[in-house]
């Protein structure tokens, strides 16, 4: 079984589980909101405390035609784009090496989820001892390449990944010859339900694909996270916030509070301790499953896709400079991207069209 360590600390079967609190967009863009979650997590017994690491710019485009907007209807941020979005959520990169410093100072850890390459090239600069990795971009396949050529230990969100996309991603990073990688059950729903977390797939990912195998929750509560210590699971992940009502935000209404991820952490390692004394959840047990649930469907159209970012003309060659891999999902897969690059445009194409296969030479 392919064990590694993140700051000398063990992952990895018959080690204590490695227990991330993530902040993502619950400060609010407050700095003085980070730093106390930062100090609650250390109160609350979280070994790591991730961020995420984009701006609007590094993740989508601003544009306000159907592929940025329609993608939102049905939720909180109805009428609004990605980029509005976005810009409410992202953590400043100005912020970053100043929470790091706090959390260590603290004695937890402090990596991120970048989610292009300029985002890594960033976090290259703050020494951060290893990446995450959303399930969503399991399949920017580009940006995995750049991840691993770090050489850092690298987390990788399963989501609604297929058994294909695991084999895949992993493969990309196992070919920069860095294998120091761990993967964790996720279901991406936000709040997932706990019929749909298939905790038994953790012991079959675990021997199908020769990696430490964890848990990224969005679940309410701390029962699934206790049930998957029952079936091996050695990382937890959750996202925190100070105060679910007070702090209201895109991540809020699956995030737990301080109070809540301390008990969260005293049942896990209870749990861990003495696995056969838990009762196990069967709605979480579920079964062995791959690709997304039904709660994951809808998230779908949040993985990144080739999008056309400026104007093309008919004949025009596809280019770095007019595709780009950003949110949402309407185009390509970002395994095609370099198959495009050099290749003529069938036809005229407005900024912010998803590419399609037709509209390639």
């Amino acid at each position: 079984m392919n064990e590694f360590a993140i700051n000398g600390r063990a992952i990895g079967r018959g080690h204590p589980a490695y227990i991330i609190a993530e902040m993502s967009a619950n400060h609010g863009q407050s700095k003085e909101k980070a730093f106390a979650i930062i100090h609650a997590m250390k109160e609350a017994g979280a070994d790591a405390v991730k961020l995420q690491t984009y701006t609007p710019d590094t993740i989508t485009i601003d544009c306000r035609n159907a592929s940025f907007v329609d993608c939102l209807q049905g939720t909180l941020w109805e009428g609004h784009s990605l980029y509005e979005l976005y810009g409410d959520a992202f953590t400043p990169w100005e912020w970053q090496a100043d929470l790091k410093r706090e959390a260590e100072t603290l004695g937890m850890d402090c990596f991120s989820t970048p989610f292009d390459v300029s985002a890594v090239d960033f976090l290259e600069t703050l020494h951060v001892p290893a990446y995450k990795v959303a399930s969503f971009e399991l399949i920017h396949l580009p940006l995995l390449r750049r991840i691993a050529k770090t050489g850092k230990p690298i987390i990788l969100s399963t989501g609604m990944a297929t058994r294909e996309e695991i084999a895949e991603a992993l493969s990309v990073v196992r070919g920069t010859g860095n294998d120091q990688t761990a993967l964790l059950k996720c279901t991406s729903a936000y709040p997932a339900t706990i019929e749909d977390t298939n905790l038994r797939t953790i012991p079959a990912m675990r021997e199908e694909f020769g990696v430490p195998v964890g848990l990224s929750d969005h679940t309410p509560g701390s029962i699934v996270p206790v049930a998957a210590m029952t079936m091996g699971a050695c990382i937890i992940e959750k996202h925190v916030v100070l105060d679910r009502e007070r702090d209201r935000g895109p991540d809020s209404a699956f995030s737990m509070e301080p109070q809540e991820f301390r008990a969260m952490v005293e049942a896990v390692r209870e749990a861990q301790r003495d696995p056969d004394a838990v009762a196990r959840d069967g709605a979480a047990l579920g079964h062995v499953h791959y690709g997304p649930t039904a709660g994951d469907k809808k998230s779908m159209v949040f993985r990144p896709s080739v999008f056309v970012v400026e104007d093309v003309k008919e004949g025009d060659r596809f280019t770095e400079k007019n595709l780009r891999i950003i949110r949402p999902g309407y185009g390509l897969p970002p395994r095609e991207f370099d198959r495009v690059l050099g290749r003529k445009a069938t036809c005229s194409i407005e900024r912010g069209t998803p590419l399609t296969w037709a509209m390639v030479s």
